[in-house]
């Protein structure tokens, strides 16, 4: 970091309440919300407030966005602490919204000056709404719902309004419930059952709110300026910033997955490489878990509405037990039914997340060709061992090193570097990694916000690789990957396939509060903030845009839905002045225009990437429709055609080490497997048309010898 950043001490990273107040009452009847002075309602404390004021002065000096507290930013910063308190609208009435309204201009003052009436005061009017609405979902569910009505529920409320009435809001309600109640009977649920079931759901969310602490409102509230500046800045509370720093530092027993709360529901953030969830397949990043079941005949708990802890107490457990979760996949169409999946709890094992290669077998251009597989899950390195100079210090170039070896031993054709799902990890071994297949020269460039620009080199002259080389990867390949495919394809070394990467350019520091308010005699918790952009070294920023591959395959991930381009926070794309390399004559845009044209001529008469790319068309459309019928024979039509919708999306994200059509080649540096096992083909899709694009690299490269 810069000389401004030292005082900083940074951990670089690659992820007054009034006594009483009435709020007018709303044309339909229902009584005045009142704030009682007792201690009902939830209060700051003064270290909040204290600390209300660091945050703010911390992020306005050296976020790198630079931004000011003005009336511009308080207005989105309460839509942000709006949006995040009733994301659905369906708690809080319109009337409530308008008495609060005076609050919108007045937020960036109140951080500056640590007044935290209007975070506090929206809490405890909307913790009162939920009780009407608890009441209301008992009564409504001691009788059973009608099923042959012909009517139709939009589960998408964004961009619905607030409920002006109390019967307008009861009659949302009414079609949630029976919502909810048709997708449990549609599940094999008796209706005694489904009823039991939605009652305690709701139980369950009124014991999580009642559990809520001062902390946990002050951290939503927080949250709400600072992913204004940006997705990836954040506040975590002192028990959030324990429990962030346990998962960095330990090897957890359970899933290993990193989960946080999205409104009602756990969302999985992060699918550890190595850990039950990633080498299962069958949990990915967005997913949201609804239920859990211990063992493999327990009951499924419902943790709709559960605070993160407490579902992560029902998720972890002592290694090698089951667990069984209830999931609503991301790419899940309206009204699809939850997912149940059986996973067995171990450690996360760093072998299980180092690199690992197969070879399969590609027939293209009249013959076949071996290629050689390298999946890297995630760019790892043993920073103690590094200190160390152990000379088997486990990383990511060393492995890869040997792996490349090892394929140049079964004398393949040429090698595909599988960045699927790698979320990213060390940039030292992003920058080492892209080593192995360039002479010595810039890899990436880091602009502070001073804009001041470091560049980072790689020195070493030797090359591991010089042969056809493709690099393989999808929507959710970020940072660290983004960093070494983008210097990949501007150094024209190799060709990259796949979908278009996340996009997170960005760079944080973790901060401990605590440095800043030394005298406080409690815990104030953490700041993660962005301070610093990567950009490639042809000076294009992979902020927001990420890698745009020189071969598209079909995709059913939006970039309006998926990645860093859907976050309304997220960084701009930019550009600073290009820095000095050399790119490769092999690979030019000549050859490009002729393999895309191949690719073009496969798509179109090729069977499966034919019906692949119709499906996921198709897929994307239904994607766009929220609305769901409450009819029990027309929904059951449309769960089945969701269904059959989502077998494609099954043969791009499903791509387990067991899908190859026989018994799977893989092996990682530490298997003694034999290096010189039979190459399979595989039923991977992407994999198997990346080969067929490597084949005609081959092809065109040979000509032009």
């Amino acid at each position: 970091m810069k000389k401004y950043l030292v005082t900083l001490v940074p951990v670089l990273m690659l992820s007054f309440q009034p006594d009483s107040q009435t709020v007018l009452a709303p044309k339909g009847g229902n009584a005045p919300v009142q704030l009682s002075s007792g201690g009902e309602d939830l209060k700051p404390t003064v270290s909040q407030e204290k600390v209300s004021q660091v945050v703010s002065k911390l992020l306005t000096t050296y976020h790198y966005r630079k931004v000011r507290l003005n009336d511009s930013l308080s207005s989105v910063v309460w839509d942000n602490y709006l949006k995040e308190i009733d994301n659905g609208k369906m708690y809080l009435l319109a009337s409530d919204v308008s008495a609060l309204e005076k609050y919108r201009y007045q937020i960036d003052d109140a951080l500056v000056n640590g007044d935290l009436t209007a975070a506090y005061e929206l809490f405890n009017v909307y913790r009162k709404r939920f009780q009407e609405r608890l009441q209301y979902v008992q009564e409504t569910l001691q009788k059973p719902f009608n099923f042959t009505v012909d009517e139709a529920y939009n589960t998408d409320r964004q961009k619905a309004t607030w409920p002006k009435s109390v019967e307008e809001q009861n009659e949302i309600w009414r079609k949630v419930l029976k919502n909810q109640a048709l997708e449990l009977k549609l599940a094999g649920k008796k209706d005694s059952a489904a009823y039991a079931m939605l009652r305690d759901r709701y139980k369950n969310q009124e014991k999580a709110l009642n559990r809520f602490k001062s902390e946990d409102v002050f951290q939503i509230y927080l949250n709400s300026f600072t992913e204004s500046l940006d997705p990836h800045t954040n506040y975590l509370s002192p028990r959030s910033a324990d429990r962030f720093n346990q998962e960095m530092s330990q090897s957890l027993e359970g899933i290993g997955a990193m989960l946080r709360e999205d409104g009602e529901y756990i969302k999985i953030v992060e699918v550890l490489p190595g850990g039950p969830a990633f080498k299962s397949k069958l949990l990915n990043k967005e997913d949201r878990i609804v239920g859990v079941a211990q063992g493999d005949n327990g009951q499924i708990v419902s943790i709709v509405g559960y605070q993160v802890d407490d579902a992560v107490k029902l998720i972890k457990g002592p290694k090698g037990t089951v667990v069984r979760l209830q999931i609503q996949p991301a790419t899940a169409l309206a009204g699809a039914p939850p997912k149940e999946i059986r996973l067995v709890r171990e450690k996360v094992k760093l072998e299980d997340q180092r690199a690992k290669k197969e070879v399969i077998e590609v027939s293209e251009n009249n013959r076949t060709y071996k290629i050689g597989i390298i999946n890297i899950p995630m760019f790892y390195r043993d920073f103690e061992a590094a200190r160390r100079r152990d000379a088997d210090m486990a990383s990511t170039t060393s492995d890869v090193k040997k792996l490349i070896d090892e394929l140049k031993g079964q004398k393949v054709d040429g090698i595909v570097i599988d960045l699927r799902y790698n979320g990213g990890g060390s940039l030292v071994e992003a920058i080492s990694l892209t080593g192995l297949f360039i002479p010595k020269g810039p890899v990436v460039q880091v602009r502070e916000s001073t804009g001041e620009t470091e560049v980072y080199n790689d020195p070493d002259p030797s090359v591991t690789y010089d042969g056809p080389l493709a690099v393989l990867v999808n929507r959710l390949s970020a940072s660290a990957s983004e960093i070494f495919a983008a210097a990949i394809q501007d150094y024209k070394r190799g060709i990259i396939v796949g979908e278009q990467t996340f996009g997170k350019g960005t760079v944080q520091t973790l901060q401990d509060l605590s440095q800043w308010l030394p005298r406080e005699p409690e815990k104030v918790g953490q700041v993660k903030m962005t301070v610093s952009k990567f950009y490639r070294i042809n000076g294009s920023s992979t902020q927001h845009k990420g890698v745009v591959p020189d071969i598209e395959l079909p995709s059913a991930l939006s970039a309006e839905q998926y990645g860093e381009s859907s976050q309304p926070s997220a960084l701009p794309w930019d550009q600073i002045a290009s820095t000095r390399y050399e790119a490769s004559r092999a690979l030019d845009e000549k050859t490009l225009n002729r393999l895309r044209d191949k690719y073009e001529q496969r798509l179109k008469s090729d069977p499966e990437l034919k019906q692949l790319s119709q499906e996921l068309a198709e897929f994307k459309k239904a994607k766009q429709n929220t609305i769901v019928s409450l009819q029990e024979a027309k929904r059951r039509k449309e769960r089945d055609e969701a269904e059959k919708k989502r077998t494609a999306m099954n043969k791009v994200t499903q791509v387990a080490d067991d899908d190859s059509e026989t018994d799977s080649t893989a092996t990682s540096v530490s298997s003694s497997a034999t290096s010189t096992a039979t190459p399979k083909k595989k039923k991977d899709l992407y994999l198997n048309e990346t080969g067929r694009v490597l084949a005609d690299l081959i092809v065109f490269q040979n000509r032009n010898q």
